[in-house]
């Protein structure tokens, strides 16, 4: 068992002065099955382990490869149906972003299951989107109402659960903690149902405090920005983000909460699944408003269902060690939206706004995907 373990972090070795920093170092070791993460990176620092290279992944030919045609024999639906979970009196527009974008792409159905107070607001942005005003936050539940609201809450969504390809936590959610618990059991039953899903915003709170409800669910997708991978590393890793090694972490990440996909978001989107690193670097813009993550994760959503798909029948993989549809999903969905961005700020410049970017959803795909 020590020959696992740091030196270092040995208790007859440990030279710290205060007790509370050793028995953390403890923990870390306990949390970490058995290597203490920043010791372990430390040793690992030029080695050829700790050295995992991104591959620059070939996402215009992922795009085109798991692109469905257009058919005329095909059906309403066929192509697509996306759920968004999230919505509330504070938040409204990042559901919608989440939603409309799939549909953008090629979704045939786009719905948002979300609380009372922001169903008619979100119905007002588009008669495109099938809003579901069935979520409830603490204000306006009871004590003694909470258990058969939270049965009714999960048996509103899990009717209609099956009929979906993938969905989407997070987007306006808020962290209304009666609201969050619901949310808990929507997951618990997509996972049950083997229904992806990908998790943003506040949802990625949600997970963060309780990883146990994605661990080991290789049709998961998280897609952390910087501070909420920050978050995600010192729960999951117990240590701080290494840069420096920022590959080998990712991958050392994913593999810790079971082989999830992780899409770190950045000036270059890092996706890994615990079995290699993908990079997806192109230039996207430079305007960084609000809502860009949630264009993110509804084209993830339908980039991963056609993935999935097209992998279903094909029985194949597209490039080395490509076989994950939610790796692919991942890397489609990053490429789109930075040639959105760029169309979109190429035209609006510092005036873009992520209603801008949306519009060149369609643009943006013709051009790498041609419908005829």
């Amino acid at each position: 068992m020590r020959g696992s373990i740091p030196f270092s972090c040995y208790p007859e070795n440990c030279t710290l002065a205060s007790a509370a920093v050793l028995r953390r170092n403890l923990f870390l070791i306990k949390c970490l099955d058995g290597f203490c993460c920043r010791s372990h990176s430390q040793r690992m620092q030029g080695t050829q382990s700790a050295a995992v290279p991104a591959a620059e992944a070939d996402a215009e030919k992922t795009i085109q490869m798991i692109t469905p045609a257009l058919d005329p024999i095909r059906y309403k639906g066929q192509a697509g149906k996306i759920a968004v979970i999230g919505g509330c009196r504070e938040y409204t527009g990042a559901p919608y972003f989440a939603a409309i974008s799939a549909l953008k792409i090629g979704a045939d159905l786009s719905h948002i299951f979300c609380t009372k107070d922001a169903a008619t607001v979100i119905k007002s942005y588009s008669p495109e989107l099938i809003v579901h005003p069935v979520l409830e936050e603490s204000y306006s539940v009871r004590d003694d109402e909470k258990a058969s609201v939270s049965a009714k809450v999960l048996s509103e969504v899990g009717k209609w659960m099956e009929r979906f390809d993938c969905i989407v936590v997070g987007p306006g959610l808020g962290r209304d903690p009666f609201l969050m618990d619901c949310v808990k059991d929507i997951v618990k039953h997509a996972r049950q149902a083997s229904i992806p899903i990908v998790i943003d915003g506040d949802g990625l709170f949600l997970i963060t405090n309780n990883l146990d409800l994605v661990s080991g669910n290789s049709l998961a997708v998280l897609t952390p920005n910087i501070n909420e991978y920050k978050r995600l590393v010192e729960k999951a890793l117990g240590c701080e983000v290494n840069e420096k090694d920022g590959n080998y972490q990712l991958q050392l990440l994913s593999t810790k909460i079971g082989g999830v996909t992780i899409l770190r978001k950045g000036k270059s989107d890092f996706i890994s699944d615990g079995e290699a690193v993908h990079c997806v670097s192109t230039f996207g813009s430079p305007r960084r408003c609000g809502g860009q993550g949630d264009i993110l994760s509804g084209s993830v959503a339908v980039f991963s269902s056609w993935a999935r798909h097209h992998l279903l029948i094909t029985n194949g993989t597209i490039g080395k060690s490509l076989s994950n549809p939610m790796v692919l999903g991942c890397i489609a969905g990053s490429a789109l939206l930075r040639r959105a961005a760029a169309f979109a700020f190429q035209d609006k410049k510092r005036a873009t706004l992520t209603t801008d970017i949306i519009e060149f959803l369609g643009k943006s795909l013709e051009e790498i995907c041609p419908a005829d």
